[in-house]
């Protein structure tokens, strides 16, 4: 009986962390996070998921439903999808405190990306944004193919003069830094981002006295940007700031598990 009791036991544990068999079975953005990042991750259970080196990192922390403060400082996988970005020509504003992407489980772009300046930089390469009507040189990473995903969009926007005094000076790609006003790490930390034209741009921040990103702030939204640019970008596999309560209209960061269209392309 002792031995059966074990093995039943076993069994259970076994079952608890092996891999499904089915993908439909797994949480959505499970499917999402393999679909977008099939040369980092190569397993799942419905509350874990397995880098290539065996790592293994849990989806929901059981910490059930978080105030929007600890969904930024405290957020697990899952909150990540805790907002649904609204991919392509959506009206603006966004609901108040909706910031689909915002929410980063650091660990995770860590592991991905590097979690030192000198690891990202291994990754690091230049390429030329809009040769024919710029030729600004750009530092980005090569992980996940997003300097070619940069070029091929850069190329496609060199043909669309419409748009051209929004991607002029871009403000920025790869800066390992703290996001302004906290001690989150910045998307640009890991090369997997891209400021266009501060001129034609805005930031929650810049219009908005005692900036304190706590969720309790009533915010005006802003915006200069065309949305068939960002649809664009959204095609590559980058989300746009300007789809945040928070808003930031410069910013596209590479993120295609929250776009399903781009996630399947990969």
């Amino acid at each position: 009986m002792k031995n059966i009791t074990k093995t039943l036991l076993f069994a259970g544990i076994f079952a608890a962390f092996a891999p499904l068999s089915s993908a439909q079975e797994l949480p959505d953005g499970i499917q999402r996070l393999l679909r977008a990042y099939p040369d980092h991750l190569v397993a799942a259970t419905s509350n874990s998921i397995t880098w290539k080196d065996g790592t293994v990192m849990v989806f929901d922390d059981g910490k059930g439903k978080k105030e929007y403060k600890d969904l930024l400082d405290l957020p697990d996988i899952e909150d990540q999808f805790v907002f649904a970005y609204p991919a392509g020509a959506k009206a603006a504003p966004p609901d108040r405190n909706q910031d689909p992407g915002r929410i980063r489980y650091e660990p995770f772009f860590f592991k991905m990306y590097g979690k030192t300046r000198e690891e990202v930089q291994k990754k690091i390469t230049t390429i030329t944004w809009m040769p024919k009507t710029y030729n600004v040189k750009l530092q980005v990473t090569t992980i996940n193919g997003v300097d070619k995903k940069l070029a091929a969009l850069s190329a496609e926007l060199d043909a669309r003069p419409e748009f051209h005094k929004y991607l002029a000076n871009p403000g920025g790609t790869f800066n390992w830094r703290k996001i302004a006003g906290t001690n989150r790490q910045s998307a640009h930390s890991f090369g997997t981002t891209i400021d266009i034209n501060v001129a034609h741009s805005d930031y929650w921040r810049w219009a908005t006295k005692n900036p304190t990103d706590d969720g309790k702030l009533s915010i005006v939204y802003k915006n200069r940007i065309p949305l068939e640019l960002v649809e664009i970008f959204e095609k590559y596999g980058f989300i746009w700031g300007g789809k945040w309560y928070h808003y930031d209209t410069m910013h596209f960061e590479y993120r295609p598990e929250l776009l399903p269209q781009a996630a399947a392309a990969n």
